[in-house]
C-alpha cells in the first residue's frame, strides 16, 4: 500500500510541476501578445490579462502543493532550529496539522465559491464561468492535503528521486 501511495503521489507531484510550468510558459507568451496588440497594433486584446491572471492562480496553487511535498516552501527556521530535537518534532507535527486545516479550508470554501459563482461570466471572456477561475483553489487544497497526509503518515518525501532528479549526485546522495 505504501508503495502505491508513494507512486501515486509521485505522479501527482509531477502533474503539479508540469501544470505550474505550463502556466508560466503560457503566461510568458500571452502577456507579450497583449502588449503587442495594444502598443503596436493599437487595438488591445481584452483576453490576455484575465487569462494571465488565471494562469498565475493555477501556477500559485499547484506550485505551492508541489513545493510543500518537495519541502521547498519558504520557511523561517531561525527559532525552530534552536529548539531541542523533541520540540522540533512537536512543532513540525503542529505545523502539519495546521497545514491540513488550511488545506481543508481551501478545498471546502473554494468548492463553495466555485459553485456559487459558476453561473456568472467574465466580461472579457464570456464563454468562461467565473467559478472556473476559482477551481485551482479547491483542487490545490485537495492536492496539498494529500501531500500533508503523506508527510504525516510516511514522513518527509523531499529526498525522493522524483523530487531531486535535477540535483547533482555525489556518491549516491542527492544534494
Amino acid at each position: 500500500m505504501k508503495h502505491h501511495t508513494l507512486r501515486f503521489n509521485d505522479w501527482l507531484y509531477l502533474a503539479c510541476i508540469w501544470i505550474s510550468g505550463l502556466s508560466i510558459f503560457l503566461m510568458s507568451l500571452i502577456i507579450p501578445w497583449g502588449i503587442f496588440t495594444r502598443y503596436v497594433l493599437g487595438t488591445g486584446s481584452q483576453w490576455p490579462e484575465p487569462i494571465s491572471i488565471l494562469l498565475m492562480v493555477i501556477f500559485t496553487f499547484f506550485g505551492a502543493a508541489a513545493g510543500y511535498r518537495a519541502n521547498a516552501h519558504i520557511s523561517v527556521a531561525m527559532v525552530t532550529d534552536r529548539l531541542p530535537e523533541q520540540m522540533r518534532s512537536a512543532v513540525a507535527w503542529i505545523m502539519d496539522i495546521l497545514m491540513a486545516v488550511v488545506s481543508v479550508f481551501m478545498a471546502y470554501y473554494g468548492a463553495k465559491l466555485c459553485m456559487q459563482t459558476w453561473g456568472q461570466h467574465i466580461g472579457e471572456i464570456p464563454w468562461m464561468p467565473v467559478g472556473a477561475t476559482y477551481l485551482p483553489l479547491p483542487i490545490g487544497g485537495v492536492i496539498t492535503l494529500i501531500f500533508v497526509l503523506e508527510r504525516m503518515a510516511l514522513g518527509h518525501q523531499g529526498g525522493r528521486e522524483v523530487v531531486t532528479y535535477d540535483h547533482e549526485k555525489i556518491e549516491g546522495e542527492a544534494l
